[in-house]
Formats: C-alpha cells, structure tokens, sequence
C-alpha cells in the first residue's frame, strides 16, 4: 500500500469519527435528521458533481447504474440502522461493534468476490482490530452482551456491520471494476436516499421542521464531513489500495470515536477501552507494513 493511500485512510478515519460524534448528538431525531444531512450532502457536492460531468469524461454503463442504485439502497438502510443504534446505546457501544462487524466480513467478501488473498501478517493485523474493537465494546468484560443495554448495542452494532461491509464490497467493486469516479458514486447514491426519504418527511413537514429545530447545524456537519471521508476511502480503492487491507485500516476511527465519546459525551472508557485502542493501532501498524 502506498504512502498516499495510507494518508487517505488515516484522514477519512479522524473525519469518520468525528462526524459520528455529531449525528450521535442529534440521535434523538431519526430518519428525518438522515433526510437533512444527505440534502446537505446533495446540495454541497453538486459543484463537484457538475464539474466531473461536464467535462464528459464519466462513461455510464448499464452495470455502472445498477451498482449505484444498488450502493444508494444499502447506504439509506445503513444509515437508518445506525441512527436507531445511537437512539438505544451508547455510541461507544454501537459505534465500535459496527465498524468491527464491518471489517472482518468486508476482508471475507474481498477474498471471495474480488479475489484478494490477503499474507499472514495482514490475517494477523485484522486479528488485533477485530480484538482492540472487541475491548473496546466491552470493556474488558464479555458479560455486557449479556446486559440489556449491551444487548441493544451488539444487536444495532452488528446489523449496521453487516450492512457496512455489504456497501463496501459493493463500492469498492464500483470503483475498482467499473471505474465510477468516488465522488459520482457516493453523490448519486446520496440522492438516491434522498429522493426514497423525501416521502417521510414530506407527509408532515411541520413534525419535521420541529424535530429538526437546534439540530441543524449537526446536520450541515454531518452532510459535510460524512460524504468526504467515504470519498477519500473510494479514492485510495481506486488508486490500487486492496479492499482486505482498506476495510480493517480504516477502523482507526474506532479509537478517534472512543476518546471522543469520552472527552466530549462523557462516556466512560475505562482502562480496557485505552487497552483495546493500543490493541487496534498495534493491528493497523500491521496491516499497514502488509
């Protein structure tokens, strides 16, 4: 893996997490703040989008289309799914159970679909992530998936994991195989939930507009920052970056997300949390030299 790939995942990761925080505080409004935030996304990147497609140099394919719409589905029941977790569970919880989940089925996906065959030093380096994610979530003690609230977060965890190594198979496929632009891709997909959402929060704007009230500015954050650290991601697949290495190293976020939810939330971490994220650097590290 290259240096450039390499800074791409380090980047998208502090931004992926940041903006977690972000819809974590606005978890309370649902679906419609989904709706805001991909309105935002639309309307920011359409610049960009317009650029690319002037210039003509997009070539649209019957394969090209399908796997957009099939990117834009799975992305809206992602995000939907991780806005109920965040309602539920702590973000703690939830946060690092799906991105752990993600990793590990997205490395299976790429070994079966895209015929990647990751060496033992990078089996080894997924091993300490999904094992730094797992202290992480637990805090040392297996028993919280046996407590309510644990169970609410494993449960949305792992169903927003599944999903998040569905798109990623899906997109990196995209990208690598059809060669759609990350930014085409991702934005096209962004309308597309937008346009699916529009019906719910159109049948009675008034709720909407009063769930959105003082959340706006979480949703201009997230409509921001959420698009950019899943273009830089799409971009370093693009640039040769094997999806069984991209998938595992960009859970870097995971450790940004933890000390953020106890810096700025308050949630408590504890000393296995910090233990689990020295594991999960220990992983990227190897990952990283795979």
């Amino acid at each position: 893996m290259t240096l450039a790939s390499l800074l791409l995942i380090v980047l998208a990761s502090v931004i992926h997490a940041t903006w977690n925080l972000l819809a974590k505080r606005a978890a309370s409004v649902g679906p419609v703040f989904v709706f805001a935030y991909n309105l935002v996304a639309c309307v920011a990147y359409a610049p960009w989008v317009l650029y690319l497609l002037a210039r003509g140099t997009i070539d649209w394919t019957l394969a090209g289309v399908g796997f957009v719409l099939l990117s834009g589905l799975i992305h809206l029941a992602y995000s939907l799914c991780l806005q109920r977790g965040y309602q539920v569970a702590d973000l703690s919880v939830v946060y690092p159970v799906a991105r752990g989940t993600g990793p590990m089925l997205s490395t299976i996906g790429a070994i079966l679909l895209l015929g990647e065959m990751p060496n033992g030093r990078s089996l080894g380096g997924l091993a300490l992530v999904v094992i730094g994610i797992t202290l992480i979530a637990t805090r040392g003690d297996l028993a919280a998936f046996s407590r309510p609230e644990g169970q609410a977060g494993v449960r949305w965890g792992t169903t927003t994991g599944g999903l998040i190594a569905t798109y990623t198979v899906v997109d990196a496929y995209a990208v690598k195989a059809l060669g759609l632009t990350p930014v085409i891709l991702d934005w096209f997909s962004n309308l597309l939930r937008f346009f699916l959402l529009a019906p719910v929060v159109g049948s009675n704007p008034r709720r909407a507009m009063i769930a959105m009230k003082g959340h706006w500015w979480l949703a201009l954050g997230v409509g921001l920052l959420s698009p950019l650290s899943y273009i830089l991601i799409l971009a370093a697949l693009q640039n040769g970056a094997p999806l069984s290495l991209v998938a595992p190293m960009r859970e870097m976020s995971m450790m940004v997300g933890a000390l953020l939810a106890m810096i700025i939330l308050r949630e408590t971490v504890g000393i296995w949390r910090l233990v689990g994220c020295g594991v999960l650097i220990m992983g990227v590290i190897a990952l990283a030299g795979a």
